[in-house]
């Protein structure tokens, strides 16, 4: 599937890393470095745009390993970008470490996964359908 996309960045396109990967990294596009104190969160520019095609969304999705080395997370995850957005992707980073941490020019700092969802209309009725889980919620099947 073909994309439109403008790249106001100096920086290349999102691409896959390898073969399996469902998500492409986004790079943060900033005049100078940002350093996010703890528990800050902060809208970091990519100086994209796109024109996804009806049917379709962009979910917008932390990085493992920033996560995990860094603490660095969003804090509307997974974000959806919806087909008719046509501004810049901007990614809402927080820092959930314990430290300041500084985003670079740059630094790959969020993934992006192109989705295919459908639109439904309601059909209102009084009952569901019974099922084996019936209403059992968060916990309800037990540790092991």
């Amino acid at each position: 599937m073909d994309v439109q996309i403008v790249n106001k960045s100096p920086h290349e396109l999102p691409q896959y890393q390898t073969v399996g990967s469902a998500g492409m990294d986004l790079r943060a596009w900033l005049p100078q470095a940002v350093t996010l104190q703890p528990m800050e969160r902060r809208l970091i520019p990519t100086g994209l745009f796109m024109a996804l095609p009806i049917g379709y969304e962009a979910q917008v999705r932390p990085r493992s390993g920033l996560a995990i080395k860094r603490g660095l997370s969003l804090v509307n995850t997974p974000g959806t970008i919806d087909s008719d957005y046509r501004g810049e992707i901007m990614v809402p980073v927080i820092n959930l470490s314990t430290e300041p941490q500084t985003i670079e020019d740059g630094e790959r700092i969020a993934q992006m996964v192109i989705a295919r969802y459908e639109q439904i209309n309601w059909s209102v009725t009084e009952t569901l359908n019974e099922t084996e889980r019936g209403a059992g919620g968060f916990g309800h099947s037990g540790i092991k």
